[in-house]
């Protein structure tokens, strides 16, 4: 009697240490592959399990160390108490049949199986395992202390790079992609969340109105002509100079110019605000947070030398985060227009790294390109664009078909046919 009670001990000793080693595996899959910003914000809605798991994974090396140790040992005694087993049952040969039992059970029971599971479902083996994973991390604690002080001694010999733990912006645009891919997110969000991530790359030189196509008047400009430019142009806001466009005095609302209008008597300096001026070279970021320091729509963007280089309006940066935004007033410009096979119409002023991704052309980024189509266009060319003139670039042949003295205004390009299959 007291032999079968004693034979059924080491049976049940077996199959606890078989079940321990399968939790064991289950957490440390379930802790390594579930989704913490899930797991927060069910512990930001009292979920104490939540908060529990979310505790173990913000220390996740004593973790990992609690559940290896718990594992090895859940398996080394289990191999040990298998053996004993087979080869009072078996004599020689049982300690081979032991390995090779114990090592399917191992492998299918306490491996694949809990593994396969928790992959599947990581937050919600991860909520049923903390309660009893707390336990064992409380109770391996002195062996959680040793492997702590052993791997900041290994990590003294061997030196890591930091920067490799960091995630970089490609990985997470990668993550914003396959994210859209299987459906998490729509277009729209991870364009969203693309051109958040590239906002602060940007500068003010990127996104301005040039000078030239900026609408200015003289301050010694007559109401009429006043009047005239802001009818013709449709803005609400127009900067004004003195003696040249380089000397920008101040900005009239047509608000205030209609006041001005209507009251008469009113002094015409009373009604021209005073300009905000930053640098080409600001970051976008920074300077929509200037604009609102300084409760301004508008800012004159200013060279190196001083010298007007155009106009940065609240709208251009929103715009640099939610694409364009017309208003009623607007008339809605495409800048890439399909105007027969292999045949597209671009506008100059497009952007040109819009350009390359409208044709499918790599970019070289060790290349710094001029912000706009125009400007590449020159450059390409080393002259003012005149119209007629054409190049080659790569499978594309480029032909300014609208062009002014100063700039060209339109072009043509020609998709060879063989390679048409890359544009959008």
């Amino acid at each position: 009697m007291d032999a079968d009670i004693g034979s059924f001990a080491v049976y049940f000793a077996l199959l606890i240490l078989v079940l321990l080693s399968c939790f064991f595996s289950l957490s440390e899959t379930a802790f390594s592959a579930l989704n913490r910003i899930r797991i927060k914000n069910m512990a930001k809605k009292g979920s104490k399990k939540a908060k529990l798991a979310l505790e173990l994974f913000d220390d996740f090396d004593r973790l990992l160390s609690s559940v290896l140790v718990g594992s090895n040992i859940s398996n080394l005694s289990a191999a040990a108490i298998c053996t004993v087993l087979f080869v009072n049952n078996f004599g020689d040969i049982g300690a081979t049949l032991s390995t090779i039992f114990l090592t399917v059970v191992i492998v299918v029971f306490a491996e694949v199986t809990p593994k396969t599971l928790a992959k599947e479902s990581p937050e919600r083996y991860a909520l049923l395992c903390a309660p009893i994973l707390k336990f064992f991390v409380v109770l391996l604690t002195p062996i959680n202390v040793f492997f702590s002080l052993w791997k900041k001694g290994l990590l003294r010999l061997v030196k890591t790079n930091a920067s490799e733990q960091v995630m970089t912006e490609d990985e997470l645009l990668s993550i914003v992609d396959e994210a859209e891919h299987i459906g998490v997110i729509d277009e729209a969000d991870k364009e969203l969340i693309h051109n958040v991530i590239e906002f602060y790359h940007q500068r003010a030189e990127d996104i301005l109105t040039p000078r030239i196509d900026m609408k200015t008047i003289s301050k010694e400009a007559t109401t009429n002509e006043i009047a005239a430019l802001f009818l013709e142009s449709g803005f609400s806001r127009i900067p004004i100079y003195d003696k040249s466009i380089d000397n920008i005095v101040g900005i009239i609302h047509m608000r205030d110019f209609l006041r001005y209008i209507v009251k008469k008597g009113t002094p015409f300096e009373s009604i021209i605000t005073p300009p905000v001026f930053a640098s080409a070279k600001m970051d976008i970021g920074d300077l929509f947070k200037f604009l609102q320091e300084e409760k301004s729509h508008m800012a004159i963007v200013i060279d190196e030398y001083g010298g007007t280089d155009g106009i940065v309006t609240m709208e251009d940066i929103l715009e640099e985060l939610m694409g364009e935004i017309w208003d009623e007033y607007d008339k809605v410009i495409e800048s890439f227009v399909s105007i027969g096979e292999n045949k597209h119409r671009v506008m100059c002023s497009a952007d040109t790294h819009a350009f390359f991704e409208y044709f499918g052309l790599p970019e070289d980024d060790s290349k710094e390109r001029p912000p706009t189509i125009n400007g590449w266009l020159s450059e390409e060319l080393g002259k003012i664009p005149e119209k007629g003139d054409s190049f080659n670039y790569k499978h594309l042949t480029i032909t300014v078909h609208r062009a002014d003295r100063k700039k060209a205004l339109e072009c043509i390009v020609t998709v060879e046919v063989s390679e048409s299959v890359g544009v959008t």
